[in-house]
């Protein structure tokens, strides 16, 4: 398992939001809250979700308008959670950029599996090196550390997840 996880549940139905709640903590994840879509994408740009629950029909900001306008800042895993089962809302949300989509009624240990398997992959499962190098500086993901030389460097959790990022992705170009 993997532990302290932050998972957002973004879901305007508090009954949603509890039953989400009660199984991502059991399996051991730190779960924050919102119940509109300008809250989601608030926490979402503060940076410290590891994966994000969000519900396609809030109030403020629609869970497609939260995909949309985060994917131009962050590579968070998106689960999208709706009623809307058709073809062409699945279709529409994963284009714009969510990572999964789950219809409900829903199983919430499904749900906790598919949470898992993104984490999985995200902080890239066990055979993958899980020690980056770059020069004089070296990041190792499990213990969250960085050190450059014989020094250690303390990051926030942030700039330590945009360094890793960085690091993992050599050939390629971010924009800001």
């Amino acid at each position: 398992m993997i532990s302290e996880a932050r998972i957002l549940v973004a879901d305007d139905e508090s009954a949603q939001r509890r039953l989400l709640r009660a199984y991502l903590s059991k399996a051991g994840y730190t779960v924050v809250e919102a119940d509109n879509g300008l809250d989601a994408l608030a926490l979402l740009r503060v940076g410290d979700i590891d994966v994000a629950l969000v519900d396609v029909m809030m109030p403020e900001l629609d869970g497609f308008e939260v995909v949309r306008r985060i994917r131009s800042e962050s590579a968070v895993p998106i689960i999208l959670l709706t009623a809307r089962g058709e073809e062409t809302s699945r279709v529409a949300g994963l284009e714009l950029g969510a990572d999964d989509y789950v219809v409900k009624p829903f199983s919430a240990p499904e749900v906790v599996a598919r949470v898992r398997t993104h984490l999985r992959r995200l902080r890239g499962g066990p055979t993958k090196e899980r020690t980056l190098r770059a020069g004089k500086v070296e990041l190792d993901l499990d213990a969250r550390r960085c050190t450059i030389g014989d020094r250690e460097v303390d990051l926030p959790r942030r700039q330590f997840d945009l360094l890793a990022t960085l690091m993992q992705a050599t050939v390629r170009v971010f924009t800001r």
